[in-house]
């Protein structure tokens, strides 16, 4: 009878270990589709624009394509690289949790340079962006929303 207990104890621990062993149910990452909103620091709207981002699988790397600025800015007419880190800190029911870096420097013209960096929470990643450039015009710091689409 004793060994009987010890069976049914040790099974109900297992059953319920399966059952709550967390919120995560999945991989957590921000690949996908983002727009982005820029605010300078008098809360004037600065730039805007969509991207695709990739995250390495079990990496922190980020890359993004598609960049597109609505409207145009001549800060970034063409071309350029978007590179960057996500270090994910937690991950509850499949949304990503963690401290996100963007880089995009500009092809067209040369050695125009934008950084954000931020927090992700869900589908929504907030921070401070700042602008480095030589094009006249492409200097400015502020906050900024990204969404998932």
């Amino acid at each position: 009878m004793k060994k009987i207990g010890i069976a049914m104890v040790l099974a109900l621990g297992l059953a319920l270990a399966a059952c709550g062993g967390g919120s995560s149910t999945g991989p957590a990452n921000i690949s996908g589709n983002w727009t982005a909103t820029l605010m300078n620091t008098d809360g004037t709207p600065a730039l805007s624009f969509t991207t695709s981002l990739t995250q390495g699988s079990g990496t922190a790397t980020v890359t993004g394509t598609n960049l597109s600025f609505n409207p145009s800015t001549p800060c970034f007419t063409s071309g350029g690289s978007q590179t960057g880190t996500f270090l994910l800190s937690g991950n509850v029911n499949g949304m990503p949790t963690g401290v996100f870096q963007l880089t995009i420097t500009s092809a067209t013209p040369p050695g125009n340079t934008l950084t954000l960096q931020g927090t992700v929470t869900n589908n929504t990643i907030a921070g401070t962006w700042t602008l480095s450039g030589v094009t006249s015009g492409c200097t400015g710091t502020g906050n900024f929303t990204f969404t998932k689409m």
